[in-house]
């Protein structure tokens, strides 16, 4: 008898070398979720066709075994009319009886070693198909985790180059302009601070403050010698 599911087991070994040969070349380095999508899809379609062979082996075993059940229960008939056919002198009919179950028994025997055959095959089938859908649930999975290792060391390397001076983004050359210019108010403001003894307005505030106060000085010594010439004059009008 000849199996259905012959052949397509060997898609199976080639499937992971197919797989890697989509990463040579630039485009797939570029792109490593488009050749993870593409080689996921594969697998996916590589599955079904995996799931028909499997159905149509399985479709074999229980064609089989309803063949043999049904086999087997005509060879009982036919062994239960053998005994009859002879009582009854009818041996033209008990001769045909006892070729049809030797012919029965010779499918049946075929039949059951087809059916043990087609048993193994269809474990084998299931254990493939099953390990097939594990490693396609495996390749999701290093899909993502391929992908999140991908982004992280995109961002070291931003910000290593941040750290270096070889980013160019717009949000470094904004922060450098701020600081730039918070760099020249300071010095603005220093600067002022250094030439305030020494500006106009500075000169000038000391001059109004010495000439107030030469003013005073000049009215005090004026109090000071009138209330004296009023104090001298009361003294001589005593002595008088």
């Amino acid at each position: 008898m000849a199996s259905d599911g012959g052949g397509f087991f060997d898609r199976l070994t080639n499937l992971w070398n197919g797989f890697w040969s989509l990463w040579i070349g630039g485009r797939e380095k570029k792109n490593p979720e488009a050749v993870y999508e593409a080689a996921i899809n594969e697998r996916v379609r590589q599955y079904s066709e995996l799931k028909k062979a499997v159905s149509n082996i399985i479709y074999l075993r229980n064609k089989i075994t309803k063949e043999l059940e049904q086999k087997n229960k005509e060879l009982k008939e036919i062994a239960a009319q053998i005994p009859v056919a002879v009582d009854e002198g009818e041996d033209e009919v008990a001769i045909h009886l006892i070729e049809k179950k030797d012919t029965l028994n010779a499918e049946i025997e075929q039949l059951n070693l087809d059916l043990e055959k087609t048993k193994e095959e269809a474990e084998s089938a299931k254990t493939s198909l099953v390990s097939f859908q594990g490693e396609i649930e495996k390749l999701k999975k290093e899909k993502e985790s391929m992908l999140a290792k991908k982004e992280h060391a995109e961002a070291r390397i931003k910000i290593q180059e941040t750290l270096s001076g070889l980013s160019t983004d717009a949000d470094i050359k904004a922060l450098e302009n701020v600081r730039e210019h918070i760099g020249k108010m300071q010095a603005e403001a220093d600067m002022g601070a250094e030439l305030g003894d020494t500006s106009l307005d500075a000169k000038l505030k000391k001059i109004k403050a010495k000439a107030a106060s030469s003013s005073a000085r000049q009215q005090l010594d004026a109090i000071k010698q009138a209330r004296a010439a009023q104090q001298a004059e009361a003294a001589g009008k005593k002595n008088l």
